[in-house]
């Protein structure tokens, strides 16, 4: 599990002085603010608050003008995977289920996670279905519950044969 894991992206510039609008996939300013530098030390953090819209501003030490801020739009805020706390049992990081392939209980292949939502119960895993089918739903999704998604490593995801079906 070496790959970077994105914890926001740049939206946009703020203001005139160069401060950027961050769109955040994390738990929060207070996760993003524990990290200096992203993108392998290209960006570092100098100042970020809280923009009352589950977003945040942050001022970059290498964005001083509005300009600098708008050619930043879209840049993601990306850290290694080591520099991320330690997992409890049963937890994991979203960035470590992406593209894993997608196995039932019965060992047959059903496709990759492309996708983890959440809204508001649980999260819910969201499953490209391989082959792609000429007709119905090219993906599906699944309840991240100990009865819809049985285990998971980093090489594959297992789920219940029964939410595979269509």
């Amino acid at each position: 599990m070496t790959k970077p894991v994105t914890l926001a992206a740049i939206a946009g510039a703020h203001g005139v002085a160069g401060e950027v609008r961050l769109k955040l996939f994390g738990e929060g300013v207070a996760t993003l603010s524990r990290h200096k530098s992203f993108n392998d030390g290209a960006l570092t953090l100098v100042k970020i608050r809280e923009d009352g819209k589950g977003g945040a501003i942050a001022r970059l030490a290498e964005c001083s003008s509005r300009a600098d801020a708008e050619k930043l739009r879209g840049t993601v805020l990306a850290v290694s995977r080591d520099a991320l706390p330690p997992l409890g049992e049963g937890e994991y990081y979203h960035a470590d289920l992406l593209d894993l392939p997608v196995v039932t209980d019965a060992g047959n292949l059903v496709g990759r996670v492309v996708a983890i939502e959440n809204f508001g119960a649980t999260d819910i895993i969201e499953i490209a279905r391989e082959p792609v089918p000429e007709k119905g739903a090219k993906t599906f999704m699944v309840p991240m519950t100990p009865a819809a998604v049985m285990e998971w490593d980093q090489d594959r995801l297992v789920i219940a044969e029964a939410f595979a079906e269509d």
